[in-house]
């Protein structure tokens, strides 16, 4: 028992190395209402090789940071064509988002209606909208590839 405290750390680093991580989490799109004064964003969590792609949306004053809850639709292994994981945000006009994609094995709209100071936002889901321009592979490998 004495000499379990020095094994402690070495323990705890070999454990961590076999947990999984917990993933990642990035704003990968972020689109401006027609009035300006909103903006419709983006994040694509990534959990790992055996996991899918996860979309969260989020709608917020412009400019402003995304929060960490609150989204208001939220999408798992959504793609927009045959190789390009996403959706794809567009306003119909300055009082509706749709989030645009060709399928997803899971879609869900958290709230559908969104106060954001004097602008009221309807947010609809959208499937079956192939993009055939968008890049293969994840929206956030596409975002780091251009830079």
């Amino acid at each position: 028992m004495k000499n379990l405290g020095r094994f402690c750390p070495i323990f705890a680093i070999a454990l961590g190395a076999c947990l999984p991580s917990p993933g990642s989490r990035d704003e990968v799109a972020r689109s401006s209402s027609p009035t300006g004064r909103v903006d419709a964003v983006l994040v694509e969590t990534n959990g790992g090789a055996t996991t899918p792609f996860g979309y969260s949306v989020y709608v917020v004053p412009k400019g402003a940071r995304v929060p960490h809850e609150g989204e208001v639709a939220q999408l798992i292994a959504a793609v927009r064509n045959d190789s390009a994981w996403g959706v794809n945000l567009r306003w119909v006009d300055h009082s509706h988002l749709a989030l645009e994609y060709r399928d997803a094995r899971d879609q869900a709209i958290r709230r559908g209606i969104v106060i954001v100071g004097a602008d009221t936002v309807m947010v609809v889901l959208r499937s079956g909208v192939v993009d055939s321009t968008a890049p293969s592979g994840g929206m956030l490998y596409n975002l780091r590839d251009r830079r």
